[in-house]
């Protein structure tokens, strides 16, 4: 549950980021005339999402237990690029997310209505699916349980609640932190999450080695007792993890981790570097006076 909250409330903050970002530039440029394309955009892109939430979760039913297996594996290496991809974009653009944004709807505004609502669609979308997927990757990790679903669930709410609260002006967060120490963990999740998928390919025939165990403490960390429930829904650990596992699992995390480090907490030339998300606040909250 803790894991699938984190995921949905840093993605989720992203995409909220993001809407806060135009309808405040659209407001504060006295273009409120927009707004309505840019709402359809957001509200297309929640629906795209969704719909590949629900192809994920009951596309695979009536396969073959090796077919099901087989896909669910593929997507969960799927899950991890994205998300790592996301994780380092989203470290080298954070300083520059509102500039870009803006230029891209300016663009979009000089073209029509239709490149409005489709430039939301594309900007909230990108998150959507990411989050979908890797949500749904969370979730199979932990197995069936309606903990990590509500885990993730809770983690939206949060972000859509910060993400108003933040366009409104009433809280205040060092935004950087936020996305490099939730960039960590969720490295360590998706190292977990490979692994399982690495398994679910060796269990469909895909990958050798399904018998070939680096270790078993399954008596030490019984998979049933809390704690072995709490290290698998977290960082997706198996007490019996096979050679392979272990070594997509070490393979990934430790030069992810080590970069991801080099690249978000490498001290910046700017000296305002530490003081942007206190200026889209600001910004944020001149724009929600100006709509009042």
């Amino acid at each position: 549950m803790l894991a699938n909250f984190l995921i949905g409330l840093r993605e989720g903050l992203e995409a909220a980021l993001i809407v806060g970002i135009l309808v405040a530039y659209l407001v504060k440029s006295d273009r409120r005339d927009r707004l309505p394309y840019v709402w359809t955009g957001v509200g297309a892109a929640v629906a795209v999402s969704l719909a590949f939430g629900a192809a994920l979760t009951f596309g695979p039913r009536g396969l073959s237990d090796e077919a099901t297996e087989g896909i669910a594996g593929t997507l969960s290496v799927l899950a991890v690029a994205l998300v790592t991809w996301m994780i380092f974009w989203m470290a080298r653009t954070a300083l520059h997310l509102r500039r870009n944004l803006e230029s891209s709807l300016d663009a979009a505004i000089d073209v029509g209505s239709f490149a409005v609502a489709t430039m939301a669609l594309l900007a909230v979308g990108r998150e959507g699916l990411e989050t979908a997927l890797f949500l749904w990757a969370g979730v199979n990790t932990a197995g069936a349980s309606t903990s990590p679903l509500l885990g993730a669930v809770l983690g939206l709410a949060c972000a859509v609640a910060f993400g108003w609260a933040i366009y409104r002006g009433a809280l205040r967060i060092n935004l950087r932190d936020f996305f490099r120490w939730t960039g960590l963990f969720l490295i360590v999740v998706a190292a977990g999450v490979l692994a399982y998928g690495i398994h679910d390919l060796q269990e469909a025939g895909i990958l050798p080695g399904a018998e070939v165990l680096a270790f078993d403490v399954s008596a030490q960390i019984p998979p049933e007792s809390w704690y072995g429930t709490l290290l698998k829904g977290t960082v997706a650990f198996s007490p019996e993890t096979t050679v392979l596992q272990a070594i997509a699992w070490v393979a990934y995390a430790v030069p992810t981790l080590l970069l991801f480090v080099r690249t978000a907490f490498a001290p910046s030339d700017s000296p305002r570097a530490g003081s942007t998300p206190r200026i889209d606040n600001r910004e944020a909250v001149s724009a929600a006076r100006a709509e009042n």
